[in-house]
């Protein structure tokens, strides 16, 4: 696992936990959604980055 791939997925579950949060407050659903897209790619681009696929 490399470093780039390890800050992407910690900072993808960090945007998961404000999601989160964010839902629990009630804040704007147009805010959660785009955390929500964030979180999503963050997570992604993380998971592919990983040595396991080559």
């Amino acid at each position: 696992m490399t470093g780039i791939s390890t800050l992407l997925i910690v900072v993808g579950l960090f945007l998961v936990g404000g999601i989160i949060s964010f839902a629990k407050q009630q804040m704007p659903r147009s805010l959660i959604v785009l955390l929500s897209v964030g979180a999503a790619m963050c997570l992604v681009a993380g998971i592919l980055r990983l040595e396991v696929w080559n």
